[in-house]
């Protein structure tokens, strides 16, 4: 069967930039990847973010690798890949959501609107202060990956709106591909975690430890481990071969 090519999908604010370490890791496994830009972000910094244009985003994407793929997205990107998945059940082979675990509901997207609102009214509208909390939180090499492909900072409105609109475990329920669960084991976004597994028909749960928010940048190789182990059980498992389950893991 082989194991299928992987599309990654960033953060908010952030950009493709940020995949390096996985992207090469999985270029020397001998696996086919791409990291893609999100409206708004990176390459198409300007753009309005929508969720419709993100997931047509990925389908783009997943269209140019040959029409199937594991899905990869990180907090911003994991909502927008189970919305993909949702949407486009026949272009997923497998799905990994990462530091995406709670639901965008009314009271926490006022939330978090207000903290960004806030923060972009500053002169520079918060570039100084992300810059400092990159510099604080993230490893010399990560924060580098992380701002390679330039910060959008006037995203966040249009992405709360869009983002408060996905419905991300009734999403999940509707994907039949095996599906990953990933959070960093300090991620404040992982407190709906065993409501996510238990939404999926056939999931897994991955908390690595020591990481928190931007897992992928935190623990880069354990992280890149589940990817490479994921294709591994996509290689090898023929879709209705597949059992539901609802596994737990702790990553070292």
């Amino acid at each position: 069967m082989g194991a299928p090519p992987v599309v990654l999908l960033h953060g908010v604010r952030t950009s493709a930039t940020m995949w390096r370490a996985q992207l090469e890791t999985l270029r020397r496994a001998g696996h086919r990847a791409v990291a893609v830009d999100l409206p708004g972000h990176g390459t198409d910094r300007g753009q309005r973010f929508t969720l419709d244009g993100a997931v047509d985003r990925v389908a783009e994407a997943v269209d140019g690798l040959g029409g199937r793929a594991l899905v990869v997205g990180l907090s911003l990107g994991g909502y927008v890949a189970i919305t993909h998945a949702a949407r486009h059940p026949e272009q997923v082979a497998g799905l990994v959501a990462a530091d995406c675990s709670t639901r965008p509901l009314g009271a926490v997207v006022r939330g978090w609107a207000l903290l960004a609102r806030g923060i972009g009214l500053l002169p520079d509208a918060g570039a100084r202060l992300n810059q400092v909390m990159v510099d604080l939180t993230l490893a010399a090499d990560a924060a580098v990956d992380v701002g390679a492909g330039g910060y959008a900072l006037d995203v966040m409105d249009d992405v709360l709106q869009e983002i408060g609109r996905s419905r991300p475990v009734t999403d999940l329920a509707r994907v039949s591909a095996p599906v990953w669960i990933v959070n960093g084991r300090w991620d404040h976004f992982r407190s709906e975690e065993r409501r996510y597994l238990r939404a999926c028909r056939d999931g897994r749960l991955v908390v690595l430890r020591g990481a928190r928010h931007l897992s992928s940048l935190d623990r880069p190789v354990a992280f890149s481990r589940v990817l490479l182990e994921a294709l591994d059980e996509l290689a090898v498992t023929e879709p209705g071969d597949r059992s539901v389950s609802g596994r737990s893991a702790v990553r070292a």
